[in-house]
């Protein structure tokens, strides 16, 4: 089945442009959004997820409708050939069922990877700087172990973010933290297996 995407970041945008290209090419059911793309939850993508199934095909009029930050957008499309779904997005010729359309998600792996590292670059340097200057940094530095008991607690499904907090005194921002970090680096993992398997 063709499954075609299309979202606006207000409710002051249209769909219109949107629309008229994914009609060209034709789809069999349409979900449609007006929410800001770094909105976390969003019902057209749990819709979206929740409506595919494997061999089907989303398609997109471009690639920043599934988000604006490359990570995310990365996660998503994952997300979705973990479940035997393809993208296919218009405006980027990006089709993930092709070789082409696999080295350029790829290509996006890496650019996530850069931007990340970018990131860290800047803060790195920025507290260099601050303790040049002799300013006190630094928050205290969490206990691994917490962190580890905190993420079993979490991956065992029977208790709330609230609870896990209470248990083992983690703050809610340092347990999301921990946990979208495990899963940048496991995406990235299987990414870097994909690639070596497709070298082999």
């Amino acid at each position: 089945m063709k499954i075609a995407y299309a979202r606006v970041s207000t409710d002051k945008q249209e769909l219109h442009r949107q629309l008229d290209a994914l009609e060209k090419v034709g789809y069999d059911k349409l979900i449609q959004e007006k929410f800001t793309g770094t909105q976390k939850k969003r019902a057209g993508l749990d819709t979206l997820f929740n409506s595919v199934r494997s061999g089907d095909t989303v398609i997109i009029e471009s690639i920043s409708r599934l988000g604006r930050k490359t990570l995310d957008i990365l996660s998503t499309v994952e997300e979705l050939k973990e479940q035997g779904v393809e993208v296919v997005s218009l405006k980027e010729n990006l089709d993930t069922s092709t070789p082409t359309g696999q080295a350029m998600f790829q290509m996006m792996a890496v650019i996530a990877q850069l931007e990340r590292d970018l990131t860290v670059q800047r803060v790195n340097e920025g507290l260099a700087s601050a303790k040049a200057r002799g300013v006190k940094l630094g928050r205290p530095t969490m206990d691994k172990q917490k962190v580890k008991d905190a993420l079993g607690l979490y991956d065992s499904g029977r208790y709330s973010v609230k609870d896990i907090i209470r248990i083992t005194g983690i703050s809610q921002g340092s347990l999301y933290r921990k946990i979208k970090e495990r899963e940048y680096k496991q995406l990235l993992s299987d990414i870097k297996d994909r690639v070596k398997e497709t070298e082999d």
